[in-house]
């Protein structure tokens, strides 16, 4: 989760894609593309806050607050997001965020 958050907050969104679970990967690439992601989106400050391991070993629950903004607005969001990581031939991965700026491909 350090990793997604660091590649993130650089815009290195194709690192990024890398550390979502494949069935997801184009739809994340692509709207990163479609919303000018490399321009528009800065992520100002993340924290993660707490994490969660389920009871097989196989599913993490990492809540981290993200600031981030994307213009044309001027206002910064504060979104406090739960991610599910799916632990996958030898990696975590992430399959699923409620909130912040790549909720909508990652729900």
């Amino acid at each position: 989760m350090e990793q997604f958050h660091q590649v993130i907050r650089w815009k290195d969104f194709r690192s990024a894609a890398r550390f979502i679970v494949p069935e997801k990967r184009k739809a994340f690439t692509k709207a990163r593309l479609a919303l000018n992601d490399e321009r528009d989106l800065t992520i100002t400050d993340y924290e993660i806050e707490d994490g969660q391991l389920s009871e097989d070993g196989t599913r993490a629950f990492i809540q981290s607050r993200i600031q981030w903004m994307r213009l044309p607005s001027a206002s910064e969001h504060v979104s406090v997001v739960t991610s599910e990581f799916v632990y996958q031939h030898g990696t975590w991965l992430l399959e699923r965020q409620d909130e912040g700026p790549f909720a909508d491909e990652l729900r």
